[in-house]
């Protein structure tokens, strides 16, 4: 099964793909949360789907809870924290274990690539990042510190417009 094809539920419970969140556009998968010192990404996040939106590129948000706790709100409080706070208006799905026993079907694929510098295996924290080509294969990891302005990310999204 292709990656755009695996089954998602949208932050309001609706059941949706990939496919049916961006066609066939690249996207730019991120497991987010509110709570986190990371949590500034969502700016530049807004930004890369303004930026290149038009170009054939959509971001989509996961919520988790798992590290530290730091996403604890519900699917309306995390909705309203979003659009008010970061203006996000990229779709976000509900929330979504990436680690451990019960890793969302769509993370045990994704951890199995690598990144850049060749280590693969569990999300490490929040905000890491996966670019997702219009065919819908991995085209790259980017680890939690890699900022949605960095040169190799923006570049990699270049790539595959």
């Amino acid at each position: 099964m292709s990656l755009r094809d695996v089954p998602l539920r949208l932050l309001s419970g609706e059941p949706t793909t990939l496919s049916d969140l961006v066609g066939d556009r690249a996207v730019l998968l991120v497991n987010v949360a509110s709570k986190c010192g990371l949590t500034p990404q969502y700016s530049g996040l807004v930004e890369l789907q303004k930026s290149y939106g038009s170009r054939g590129f959509g971001v989509v948000g996961v919520p988790c809870n798992q590290f530290m706790g730091q996403e604890p709100g519900t699917a309306e409080e995390i909705a309203q924290f979003c659009a008010t706070t970061y203006g996000v208006d990229f779709p976000l799905l509900e929330k979504t274990d990436v680690n451990g026993d019960s890793r969302h079907e769509l993370y045990r694929t994704l951890v199995e690539f690598a990144d850049a510098d060749g280590n693969a295996g569990d999300i490490q924290w929040n905000f890491e990042k996966f670019l997702i080509d219009r065919d819908g294969k991995v085209a790259g990891r980017f680890r939690p510190t890699v900022t949605p302005e960095a040169p190799e990310l923006v570049s990699a999204i270049e790539a595959v417009l």
